[in-house]
């Protein structure tokens, strides 16, 4: 069975929508969660009937969101650093966390190492599309800088993602620039176009609009161009959302079709809602790790565990691995 560390305290809220997400994940799958943070905290929230399906380790050092993440290597009491340690011991299989996502990237790289062939873990995030199916873009966040090779590792490693934990067959891999023509983009984007240009799966460059209208299941970038994407994302559907909200509040005729259209809107409201998706996975690691929204709810965090079973279950780091060795990528 799967078995789980979670940072029980590491989100904005404390352990409460954490504690309460493993127990919702519970309800509908089989798999083993730890939970690392302050006992005294947690066992008060657990009912009595998954006391003995849910282990606590104790931990009382909690890695803040001012704190440097560098910092994190240091604190071996804090709950990240132990919940890391438990899936480098063989006692997990992967690692989930809210907490100081930079805490929980240094970490997970450091302490589990990274996969052979791979020089730098990337950052997956998923975006809505007109397809009715998600889009995954890396990487989000991991690396600002990159070199040509690094961002070959990251289209590999999305396509397997892709293929293995999404079940998409055949995954387009696309390259986010600035035009579709092979010309079009920057002198690091220029030399990935070249080396990714035989690779299975790559239709090319792509631009920003074929993130969302589903011409394409991986997008390529580096992890500051990836990061704006996310954020601007999250600020225009937040944007939309409250336009919409005014409007409708300001117009009797608007309310009236509101209400009609309630179940329209609340499937609008699930396609861009992060809790749906739960957290971005760390690909390139040995092992599993989960970075999770600071202010994740407890339906955020019932997801992110469902994804790091699923990261698990289907064995995606095996294929990375075979998928490096056909194309012979070596780390630099």
């Amino acid at each position: 069975m799967v078995k789980i560390a979670i940072d029980a305290m590491g989100g904005d809220f404390g352990p409460e929508p954490i504690v309460k997400g493993c127990i919702a994940a519970l309800k509908n799958k089989s798999f083993e969660p730890i939970l690392v943070g302050k006992k005294s905290e947690i066992l008060p929230m657990l009912p009595k009937r998954y006391r003995d399906k849910i282990s606590i380790v104790e931990a009382d050092d909690v890695i803040s969101m001012s704190d440097a993440a560098t910092d994190a290597v240091k604190r071996k009491e804090s709950t990240i650093y132990k919940a890391v340690d438990l899936v480098k011991n063989g006692e997990a299989d992967g690692v989930v966390s809210a907490g100081h996502s930079g805490a929980t990237m240094t970490l997970a790289t450091l302490r589990l190492g990274r996969l052979k062939g791979i020089s730098r873990p990337a950052l997956i995030t998923f975006m809505p599309t007109l397809k009715g199916r998600r889009s995954i873009i890396l990487d989000v966040g991991a690396n600002v800088d990159c070199k040509p090779e690094h961002l070959v590792q990251f289209a590999l490693m999305g396509g397997c993602y892709a293929e293995s934990v999404m079940g998409i067959q055949n995954p387009r891999i696309g390259l986010l620039a600035n035009g579709e023509e092979d010309s079009k983009g920057n002198e690091v984007t220029k030399a990935a176009h070249k080396l990714l240009k035989d690779s299975d799966g790559f239709i090319g460059n792509v631009e920003g609009g074929d993130i969302f209208n589903g011409s394409c299941d991986v997008i390529t970038c580096d992890g500051f161009i990836g990061n704006l994407v996310l954020k601007t994302t999250e600020g225009v559907a937040s944007t939309i959302s409250a336009l919409i909200k005014d409007y409708i509040r300001k117009s009797p005729i608007a309310i009236t079709g509101a209400l009609l259209m309630r179940k329209v809107f609340k499937l609008l409201k699930k396609e861009i809602d992060y809790a749906e998706v739960g957290g971005a996975p760390l690909i390139g690691i040995k092992g599993c790790a989960i970075v999770s929204h600071g202010k994740s709810n407890a339906k955020a965090m019932e997801n992110a565990i469902y994804q790091a079973i699923a990261y698990v279950d289907t064995g995606v780091n095996e294929h990375i691995l075979k998928k490096l060795q056909k194309y012979n990528l070596k780390e630099n």
